[in-house]
Order: C-alpha cells, then structure tokens, then sequence
C-alpha cells in the first residue's frame, strides 16, 4: 500500500518503521531536513520536507495515489486539518493522532465530516493496556482475541516460581488449559515445544480462555486478584486515562504530581481521585501516602530516567505491581535485564493500533488476518486468521501440516467456543485461528505452509 505520514517526531517515525517494515511504500513529511535524513536513510523510504498540511505538499508526495494518509504532528488541530485536505485532495483513508481528552470525546461527532478514518491516541491507548494489566497484576501484558473469548499473557517467572524446572508437556500437572507459546530468555525469542524447560527469568506468553488463565495463576500461586489501591507518580495525560479507567473500577487511586496547575485540573475532573502536591520522587512523602501498602505502582513522569528510578525504588519498598512508561527505545535494551515490572512505550502501542487498522483494510484486499498482535517487540507476533473455504490447511490434522519453522498453533474459536488444539485437531471453514510466529508479513493463513520447490 502507499502511505503517506505527516509528522517525523517519535511516534511519526515508529508509524514509518512499523509499516515500511511491514513491505508498504512509505513517504514521511516534516519542516526540519535533519529528521527527514536521519529517517530517510535508516528505514530507507522517501521523504518530503515541508508543511504536510497544505495541498501542494501532499500533492507532491502523491496524495491522489494514497490509500492512507496519517497525520502525527504534535498538533491536534494540524493532525484534524491535514487529514481534511488529504480526504479532500483523494486520499483512500486518513487517521489523525488526537491526545487532547476534550478532543478524544468530542471526534466521534465529527469524525464523518472530518473524512476521518480512525484517531488514535497514543496516550488513552498505553492507559487502557496499563489497567488491563491491573486488573489482572500476574500478568506484564495481555492481548484479547476471538471477540476476548481468548487472550495472549505475558508472564516474568520469578526464582521462587513453580514452573522453574519444569518441562512444557507437564504442564497438566496444574491442570488449567493453557498454552505457552513463546518464551523470551535474555535476547532470545522461542517458539517452544513439549521438551522445552522453563527457567528462572522466562517470560512467557500464555494463550488461554481468561477463565483459565486465572485457575492457571491460581495454581501457581502467583496474584489474580486486580489492583485496589494504585499510586501514580507523574499527573500528565496518561495518568489522566489510566486513573480514570481504574476510578471507575472502583479501585483507590492517588495521583502524586509536582505542578500546582496540574493538581487543580486533575482534582476538578477525577473527582472520585486523591490528588497529591508534591515530589514523586520524595521518599518520606510516597512513605506518608502509603506506598508500602500499595497493590500497584506506576511511574509516568516525562522523564524516562526518573520513571526508571522510582520503579526500583518501589518494588524495593512495597510488594505492589510496577508500571514503568517510558518514551525513548535507546532504554530498550538497558531497562531489559531491570526489575522496573510492566513497561510501556506509548508510542509502539500506538504503531500496533494503527499496524492492526492497515491489516484491516488489506482484508478488503483479500488478506484474511482479523487482528495483529505484537507480543515481543518486533521478534514475535500473534495473528488472528479467519478460515476461508478452500484453504489448503483446512481438514488435515495439525501434526500432519506441513508448516514453515517458527509456527505455533494457538487457539482455534468454532461456534462460539475457543479451544487449544492438540495434533490431531483439524482447521475448518469458519474457523478464527490464532497463530503465533517469529515469521513477518504472514497475510494469509496458507502462508504458515512450508513453501515447495
């Protein structure tokens, strides 16, 4: 597909990497040559400098030609703006990126008028994955599929862990359906089979009903009750959303936020919230409002080495869940090996958001995946395929296709009811059929088949 996108800042450039990655030809536009040429030359795709916003720009990057055009500057009303040109001037599709919460309310009532596709906010959509995780604490990140009959979590095995040592067929011995279908062991990423032996440090990927993944939680003995009383450090947007998710869950929040104004504006809309004035990083003040007796902590200040800190710093206090967001993935590699909990990069949620629109819309194409997952940063991901009749997987047992290395089958949804198939199991028309892979670019369920020559 041609995709225009309108913004070279953080999330632009993780929008260009995504899906110049992903094989569509991709065109950024920015004012400042600098960014172009950095980004240019490492993804190796176009680049037009100048106001993205006006016609002839796009025109010059061929918006007639579009199927999408995705509008991430730093402004709202510019993203809003360039989108209606880009409708105007021929554009298939257009996705703004909205952070503002009055905005985020208010789009879906001009959203038509706008021509707009989809609005994403990075910030709502890093809040909503940080409290389904607190809801659900043993859990460093969950996916849903299969209308959320079936979910993907991923678990850190701790030392004390009973899983340490055992064998992936003995799993029955807890006796919960679930599925471990990838593990992540230092830099490595693994697709294991029955032999495979788990080890202090794995993180795992579980597929499972949420039913069973809790009695698999439960067996192990790790937390599934969700988090009641949640402290956050750092009052910007994303302790906005996330607060207010979490409020109307009914659990305990308090916010911990070091500028006035911003205590007065998160007080007067997230009335059912504690709001604190004052140093998130001042021990005697997190020891004052409890935060050794917290189920979760998370750090969301704008500072990523300040969010890293007060993360240890908590999990060396309290017991509580850790929630880390950092912005920079020049951390990915340092925070790897941390004990910082959860973390979160806003703008890779964002990526995966807009990644899972563009299936969509090759879908109408002919692709038949129905949801896109990433489940170890660009190494793995979970597909979720919808079985067209005449597929050349359909009828024959599992153990007998032939499929390419890196494939794991795991979960099938047939009438209403979502299963973890074993060898002799067989895919049929109608099927949606979660498929987790190290593989890229699988558009169709017949390409987990081994190619002949």
């Amino acid at each position: 597909m041609k995709i225009i996108i309108v913004g070279d800042g953080k999330v632009g450039r993780t929008f260009a990497q995504q899906l110049s990655q992903a094989g569509h030809d991709v065109t950024i536009i920015d004012r400042q040559a600098s960014a172009l040429q950095h980004t240019s030359e490492s993804l190796d795709i176009m680049s037009i400098q100048g106001n993205g916003a006006t016609l002839a720009i796009q025109q010059e990057a061929g918006v007639e030609q579009a199927d999408l055009l995705i509008a991430a500057t730093d402004t709202d009303e510019q993203n809003l703006f360039t989108c209606l040109i880009a409708k105007r001037a021929g554009a298939k599709h257009t996705i703004a990126r909205v952070r503002s919460p009055e905005y985020t309310r208010e789009i879906s009532l001009i959203r038509e008028d706008l021509g707009l596709s989809l609005a994403i906010n990075p910030e709502l959509a890093c809040a909503t994955e940080m409290a389904r995780v607190l809801r659900f604490p043993s859990a460093v990140k969950i996916d849903t599929f299969a209308g959320g009959k079936v979910e993907i979590l991923k678990h850190l095995i701790g030392p004390a862990s009973p899983l340490v040592g055992i064998r992936l067929m003995d799993l029955n011995k807890f006796k919960a359906n679930v599925l471990i279908c990838a593990v992540e062991r230092g830099k490595e990423v693994l697709i294991p089979n029955g032999s495979f032996t788990l080890a202090a440090g794995d993180r795992i990927s579980i597929v499972a009903q949420p039913r069973d993944a809790s009695l698999f939680f439960r067996k192990i003995g790790a937390p599934v009750s969700p988090a009641r009383r949640i402290m956050l450090i750092g009052g910007g947007r994303i302790a906005f959303y996330l607060a207010s998710q979490m409020a109307d869950f009914g659990a305990d929040v308090k916010i911990i936020e070091e500028n006035g104004t911003v205590c007065k504006a998160l007080a007067a809309l997230l009335p059912g919230v504690t709001v604190i004035h004052g140093d998130g990083t001042d021990h005697q003040l997190l020891s004052q409002e409890g935060i050794e007796e917290m189920d979760a902590v998370a750090t969301l200040t704008g500072l990523d080495e300040l969010n890293i800190l007060m993360s240890l710093y908590a999990g060396q206090v309290s017991k509580a869940k850790i929630i880390t967001k950092i912005n920079r993935d020049s951390y990915e590699d340092i925070v790897e090996n941390m004990d910082i909990g959860s973390v979160f990069y806003p703008r890779y949620i964002a990526a995966e958001v807009v990644v899972r629109y563009v299936r969509a819309m090759e879908n109408s194409a002919g692709s038949n995946v129905e949801a896109l997952y990433s489940i170890v940063g660009d190494k793995a991901e979970a597909l979720e395929f919808r079985v067209s009749r005449g597929s050349k997987v359909c009828g024959i047992p599992l153990q007998d296709l032939c499929t390419r290395p890196g494939i794991l089958f795991g979960s099938i949804f047939r009438r209403g009811r979502a299963f973890i198939p074993r060898g002799q199991d067989t895919i049929e028309p109608g099927d949606t059929v979660v498929v987790v892979t190290t593989l890229p670019n699988l558009n169709d369920l017949d390409d987990i088949l081994e190619r002949r020559r």
